[in-house]
């Protein structure tokens, strides 16, 4: 362990290095060749496009436009009996693990930040951004100590996770925060814009170095290294950051005693043929990974700056890519609304399996919530009945071979004449549960369309607004009056805030409803 300690306007910043290279200059040791990558498993539960993903050792986190997180075992890739996640009232944008795979983050349009537990799926705690801005992008310090969000508005939060309370607030650019990322001592972070800049700030919210225009027409994503070097009196980390330039760049961020901070690039990647929307280092620093609007998912020797692999098995534009810790895993989730793992490496190696059951422990399975309710057995409507706190009625149900669709088709008169279900107050229940799940029926049965990009509704009063895009009016002129004048769907900065009625397309919601 080394800790060093720097200077800078008055004050010092303390970096400790988790772990130290020893390089030559600013080389990084070289990569192992990636023979192959291979898509072992797609999950394909989200109802809207997937935003984030990311990997603990054990445990996928995925969080999407449909307002949930979901969370799967890497040992059988089944979904946790806690999944979906379901706090945020709008889309959820970003999540990411605590190093210790406790606690999970997400953050959402709604302006919050909601702390996770992994062992139960309870909320620990939940954080109101100030000013209540639409928070873009979440991380947690590699010692869970605070917790950052960034929002439209162009603030940051920096919230103390063990007392639950603000610590720091304050505005970093004029324009949306779109990245950020802890380095790995914690005690600093980078912020990126969708004016292009990245910037280098501590916890007090001292900017230590501004990269202006970093990627021309704006950042979407940025990630540090998770390992430090030592190089003198300097503290060394790498960043991939990626934009709407459909470039990858790769930097080398040094922070110095006497010099202060410096960023150098290292190198430019432009292998996609579209805007990078997300990337990723793995964790021992030999690969980046990015996906991009051309439907693909890059990889790349870090070291070298030299294309590996490029993955198009996606439909849609690659939204999210992320590494996991501890296995040769991908993961990379898409506006087709998929998750995809991929498999670094053999494939049929012995070696993998053994490495995933070791890491791995197990986790109990949630089928059920991976089906439509219409495709239920009866073991899976017994599943649920203990989730919705209803296990007094599991020998009923079972006795009675109530599916999936016989359950949708349950009324109060059935369960008291047919199930008898004595209690009026728990048939009243039974009844509110079915109802909330024939409502999620006909939402997903709701053409992609006819959804609000923000509310994840279908529309009522549709407008279009200046990025081409159709949203329910209530929820834009609730998002502009935030003060947010760019589109929830690019980030990009609207030309103006008009809205204009999409008869159209009214006309075809009132004719869908009229099949329903």
């Amino acid at each position: 362990m080394h800790t060093a300690t720097y200077p800078h306007c008055g004050h010092h910043v303390t970096c400790q290095l988790v772990e130290t290279r020893k390089c030559k200059k600013s080389e990084f040791p070289g990569t192992l060749a990636v023979k192959m990558a291979s898509a072992i498993h797609t999950f394909r539960d989200h109802r809207d496009d997937v935003n984030c993903c990311a990997l603990s050792p054990t445990l996928l986190a995925t969080c999407s436009g449909d307002k949930t997180i979901r969370v799967y075992s890497l040992s059988d890739f089944s979904e946790l009996p806690f999944s979906p996640l379901s706090g945020h009232g709008y889309g959820v944008h970003w999540c990411c693990f605590s190093t210790c795979e406790s606690y999970l983050a997400s953050c959402s349009t709604d302006a919050a930040v909601i702390i996770w537990s992994m062992d139960t799926g309870e909320i620990m705690f939940k954080c109101e951004h100030p000013g209540r801005s639409p928070v873009r992008v979440s991380a947690i310090a590699s010692d869970s100590s605070v917790v950052l969000s960034g929002a439209s508005d162009g603030t940051v939060a920096i919230w103390n996770f063990q007392s639950k309370t603000l610590r720091r607030t304050g505005a970093v650019t004029e324009a949306s925060v779109v990245a950020c990322s802890f380095t790995p001592c914690g005690q600093m972070f980078v912020t990126g814009c969708t004016l292009g800049d990245l910037k280098v700030w501590d916890l007090d919210l001292v900017q230590l170095h501004a990269e202006k225009d970093a990627h021309d027409l704006g950042v979407t994503c940025c990630r540090c290294d998770s390992i430090s070097q030592a190089d003198g009196e300097a503290v060394k980390f790498r960043l991939v950051s990626c934009g709407q330039d459909s470039q990858l760049k790769i930097w080398i961020i040094s922070q110095h005693a006497a010099s202060g901070c410096r960023m150098q690039l290292l190198h430019t990647l432009k292998a996609q043929s579209g805007p990078v929307l997300s990337c990723a280092f793995s964790s021992d620093g030999q690969l980046v990974a990015s996906g991009s609007v051309d439907k693909t998912v890059a990889l790349y020797d870090a070291n070298h700056g030299t294309l590996l692999h490029t993955l198009s098995q996606h439909e849609r534009h690659v939204t999210t890519v992320a590494f996991s810790p501890a296995l040769p895993y991908l993961a990379s989730g898409s506006m087709d609304k998929t998750v995809i793992v991929w498999r670094l490496g053999d494939g049929g190696s012995a070696q993998c399996a053994e490495a995933t059951a070791a890491v791995c422990q197990g986790r109990k399975r949630a089928g059920h919530s991976r089906l439509l309710v219409s495709d239920w057995a009866e073991e899976h409507v017994a599943a649920w009945l203990a989730e919705e706190g209803l296990e007094e009625l599991v020998s009923t149900f079972k006795s009675h071979s109530i599916d999936g669709p016989e359950l949708l088709g349950l009324t109060k008169d059935t369960l008291a004449k047919e199930l008898h279900v004595g209690s009026v107050g728990l048939r009243g229940k039974v009844v509110r549960k079915i109802e909330e799940l024939r409502a999620a029926l006909v939402g997903s049965a709701a053409p992609d369309e006819f959804l609000c990009p923000i509310t994840q509704e279908v529309m009522k009063d549709p407008v279009i607004a200046a990025d081409g895009f159709s949203y329910e009016r209530e929820a834009m002129e609730s998002w502009i009056g935030a003060k947010n004048r760019t589109s929830p769907m690019t980030n990009l900065p609207l030309q103006t805030t008009l809205l204009t009625p999409n008869r159209m397309l009214k006309m075809a919601i009132a004719r869908w409803r009229a099949t329903q």
